[in-house]
């Protein structure tokens, strides 16, 4: 038994979990279908070929709902596959055809679907049954509010909020927060109707401000916790977007989840120090910052995490994994 962590927060490798469908396969590329022929192109070829792991490969996210079913959001022919999380059965699947690059995926307390495409700019909530809801910004429209030299003088957003957008959530009061992205350098926070309220963050390194804003998510007490990967650190703000703390000691991290009790679970990709490779892997954190368990190099590039209702750990992997497992969603069963 390879055993995971320190502390109270110990965990083994379920190397059976998900059980894929016979003949599927999960983030090993795809052409994608652009539905709306975003620049008069309906077909895009995403497939990495020499599986090097660029942006046309990988399991980009995972979420949990009240159920227990893991969402898996991934770069393949079936972009959201629904698994049992206790046995890793299949359940179904959806999105065939919606996506053009999957990134961040997010489960609300109605059990509400939430993605974001980072190619199409745009995030759509869905029933879990991947009925469209809701859909802010415009697919295939990107916002000019941040050049090559910087944030646009204007600050004129054309035609959609958003640019290149990583993921979603939802707060205890319905807003709505998206962390945009590769091309901004914000997080938006909309109204329950996905108006948008207020926007904050510019490019650098200071408080608040974002090398690029790559996930986020929420606490009980409605503090956002944004990954500012390119920054190696956790930045946290409340409700209005005031800043109140940054973590560092992190090797450029992705995903971001909360837990019921506050603590935070953090995904790290790993990345580059002077040109050597970072180990990736996943790091968790008090409310206070007080980190109290780690675990790196049981990874590629953890790319996103999410837990169970026993506090199972889900990371997802842009690349195959290494070790026992050649799967790029994992399953870490906690040990009590």
């Amino acid at each position: 038994m390879s055993v995971v962590g320190y502390g109270d927060y110990r965990y083994e490798l379920d190397d059976s979990w998900p059980n894929i469908p016979e003949g599927w396969t999960l983030g090993e590329g795809w052409a994608g279908t652009n539905p709306e022929g975003k620049g008069g192109v309906k077909e895009v070829p995403l497939i990495d070929a020499n599986g090097l792991g660029w942006s046309g490969i990988g399991v980009t996210d995972v979420a949990a709902d009240s159920d227990d079913r893991i969402y898996v959001f991934n770069r393949d022919k079936h972009p959201v596959i629904v698994f049992e999380a206790e046995s890793g059965d299949f359940v179904t699947s959806w999105g065939e055809h919606e996506f053009l690059e999957t990134h961040g995926i997010f489960v609300d307390s109605e059990d509400n679907v939430w993605t974001t495409d980072r190619q199409l700019h745009v995030v759509v909530k869905h029933t879990k049954y991947g009925e469209e809801l809701l859909k802010l910004g415009e697919k295939g429209w990107s916002s000019a509010s941040v050049t090559p030299h910087g944030m646009h003088p204007d600050h004129a957003f054309l035609a959609n909020p958003f640019s290149m957008p990583g993921g979603v959530s939802v707060s205890s009061t319905g807003n709505i927060f998206v962390a945009d992205g590769y091309g901004n350098r914000q997080v938006h926070k909309f109204n329950p109707n996905g108006e948008k309220e207020i926007s904050w963050g510019s490019p650098g390194t200071g408080d608040g401000e974002f090398s690029l804003v790559h996930n986020l998510d929420i606490d009980s007490k409605d503090r956002i916790f944004v990954c500012d990967r390119h920054n190696d650190r956790m930045q946290i703000f409340d409700h209005d977007g005031n800043y109140i703390d940054s973590w560092t000691n992190l090797n450029f991290p992705g995903g971001v989840y909360c837990d019921r009790e506050n603590l935070v679970y953090i995904a790290e990709q790993g990345g580059l120090e002077n040109g050597t490779p970072r180990d990736p892997g996943v790091s968790i954190f008090t409310e206070s910052g007080e980190l109290v368990s780690r675990f790196r190099g049981e990874y590629v590039e953890a790319h996103g995490i999410t837990l169970d209702s026993k506090g199972n750990i889900y990371t997802a992997e842009l690349r195959k994994a290494r070790g026992n497992s050649a799967k790029r969603a994992k399953k870490f069963v906690r040990i009590r």
